[in-house]
This record gives C-alpha cells, structure tokens and sequence, in this order.
C-alpha cells in the first residue's frame, strides 16, 4: 500500500528487512551497544556481516531515540541507520522516544543525502511497544516530517508479519487518507 505525503511517497510492505535493495538504506532496531543481539538487529548483523558490529559497536551506547549510521557492508543497501527505540511501560515518555527514532533516522538520513529508507516497526518486538500505538506514533511523525524532507522521497516500512502489515495500513489510512 502507498501514500503520498506530498512530495514524499510512504509505503508498507511485507517482507525481509534484510532484502530491500531499492533503498539507499535500511534502519535496525537496534539495542543500546549496538550488538547483534536478536530480531531485526540480529538479522541484519548475520546479512551485513562482521564489519557492521565492529563499526556499529564504537558508536554506542545510545539513548532511547537516538540514531547513528554505518556502512551496509554485505547488505545490498549502502547504509544503516541504528536506532534505540523505547522499552515500553519503562522508557518514559514512550510516544516521544518511538517518534525521535523515525525523526533522527530521517535526519541522518537527510544529512546523507538520501533519497529512501526502509523501517522496521521500531520497539515492537522483545521492547513490547503494542504494534496499534506504534503504528498510530509513526503515522503521526511521518506526516509531521514529510513537508520538510528535502532529499528523502520514499519512505518504506518493512513489516515481518501480516497482521503487523495489516495494522499499518488501517493505521496509516486514518492518518493519510
């Protein structure tokens, strides 16, 4: 499904993260030191290969909704944007921290250059951010970022699961529509 945000195309999809290699770049939902660890960012680490963790691992830790970028190395996407999202019901104020992680993935991405990136749904793994809200905080952030975005004109999120792609889309058509 597709959405245009002015000049700034949103889409959700279903798919691999890992596997997105019409995007400049990817974003991991990273943990605080920037490790492999598990999920998204287990993933990603095992497709990238070693040289991402030994990059990524010097530019920790992160806050919750801070984001730095490193090279892709064997991923088909030339960078990666690492993002600490929230623990819910423990990193305050949740909706805050969820919605600087797009804002600073888009920043850095903008300073880039960039013309498109692909998201995870950020924090709602083992962080435990229920998939609906975060759905509701991403819409929110998109359409308050999408008239200042510069460089960047596509914007895709990569969900795992369908029901996750199934939540984003009603989400993001009360939010676009």
């Amino acid at each position: 499904m597709r959405w245009n945000l002015g000049k700034v195309v949103v889409e959700c999809v279903q798919g691999d993260i890992t596997q997105q290699p019409e995007v400049d770049a990817i974003v991991n939902a990273a943990n605080a030191e920037l490790s492999p660890g598990g999920g998204v960012s287990g993933a990603i680490h095992r497709a990238a290969g070693p040289l991402l963790a030994q990059e990524s691992m010097r530019l920790g830790p992160l806050r919750p909704g801070q984001a730095v970028l490193t090279q892709g190395y064997r991923l088909p996407n030339r960078w990666v944007i690492h993002c600490l999202g929230p623990v819910y019901g423990h990193d305050k104020p949740e909706d805050q921290l969820l919605s600087s992680c797009y804002q600073n993935a888009l920043k850095l991405a903008e300073e880039k250059g960039l013309e498109s990136l692909a998201f995870p749904a950020i924090s709602t793994g083992i962080f435990g951010y229920p998939v609906r809200e975060a759905a509701q905080v991403v819409a929110r952030t998109f359409q308050s970022l999408a008239p200042r975005l510069k460089t960047v004109k596509h914007i895709r999120m990569v969900l795992f699961g369908k029901s996750d792609l199934d939540i984003h889309v009603e989400e993001f058509n009360r939010y676009f529509c």
